[in-house]
């Protein structure tokens, strides 16, 4: 059963709420949250811009095209990402952005702290999806100090991890499902997320399947100005298992849909290695998982 969570009781760590949320963390990996600073009437607005980019014609997108990069910053096309190697390349289109540093920082040349890509349409995309961004960035560390009281650390506990995260946010643009599709065919195939933290809008149409512990799948939608938050393998083994990754698919169907999830990670240098394991840096994970994926970074 996936629980529902206030966010200003998360804030201010209600006992009752850190208690649900220990059992939400270990067991199902997938809660909800409601009344964010998010508002109904401020993902609308974000809906739109993306449908707007979504919308042009494929030349416009193209260029601002990922697959001419070396790094996961833009627009990505149908099949430009493998999320299941059993599965064909997922139907679905992608735009995604991300945390920049600044010149002359000593990890401004990684992949994952890539320049950002900005389309010149719609012409309030790039202010619209950056403010969000930042926002979104401050829902999820609040999401995230409540994790750290839930798991019995002080709230601050992830916080010198984050001050420069690879935090990637991607619009997700699913069609109606193809006509051609198969049984191999997914919006996105069944997967775990590779990171920490998911902070996933909506807009309101289903989709996405979690799946249950018996190998059922759970339908799960909430509207705009609702999230969904799930764990990744980051968390998991960050936490030697006490937050798990749960698996979680989108089909498709006959109706179109957009989704928005900011996946939230730590700094690149930060050890995500359970305690007396040897170290695995938060950046040497994300950047082969990343190269595993999507389709321009695979190397065979």
């Amino acid at each position: 059963m996936i629980a529902d969570f206030d966010h200003p009781s998360l804030v201010a760590r209600d006992a009752a709420q850190i208690k649900r949320l220990a059992q939400a963390i270990g067991e199902v990996g997938f809660l909800t949250l409601s009344n964010t600073p998010l508002d109904a009437a401020r993902m609308g607005r974000v809906f739109d811009v993306y449908t707007r980019f979504f919308r042009l014609p494929e030349a416009h997108k193209q260029t601002v095209d990922m697959a001419r990069t070396g790094a996961n910053r833009g627009w990505g096309a149908s099949q430009s990402e493998q999320v299941d190697p059993q599965a064909n390349p997922d139907y679905k289109q992608v735009f995604d952005c991300g945390f920049e540093l600044p010149q002359g920082h000593a990890l401004a040349d990684l992949s994952v702290y890539a320049p950002n890509q900005w389309p010149p349409e719609p012409p309030d995309f790039r202010e619209t999806v950056q403010d969000y961004y930042r926002d979104a960035l401050g829902v999820a560390m609040d999401v995230l100090r409540a994790i750290a009281a839930a798991l019995g650390e002080r709230p601050d506990h992830f916080d010198q991890a984050f001050d420069h995260p690879m935090a990637l946010l991607r619009g997700n643009y699913y069609p109606t499902r193809p006509e051609w599709a198969g049984a191999q065919d997914f919006g996105i195939a069944a997967h775990t997320d590779y990171g920490c933290l998911t902070l996933l809008a909506m807009d309101g149409r289903p989709g996405l399947e979690v799946k249950r512990p018996d190998g059922s799948w759970q339908p799960v939608t909430v509207p705009p100005g609702q999230f969904v938050i799930n764990f990744g393998e980051m968390l998991e083994m960050w936490t030697a298992g006490r937050a798990r990754a749960t698996e979680h698919r989108v089909i498709g169907s006959e109706h179109e849909r957009i989704s928005i999830p900011m996946f939230f990670n730590p700094n690149y240098k930060t050890n995500v290695a359970p305690k007396g394991a040897a170290p695995v840096l938060a950046g040497d994970h994300l950047s082969r998982r990343f190269n595993e994926t999507y389709v321009h970074l695979q190397t065979g």
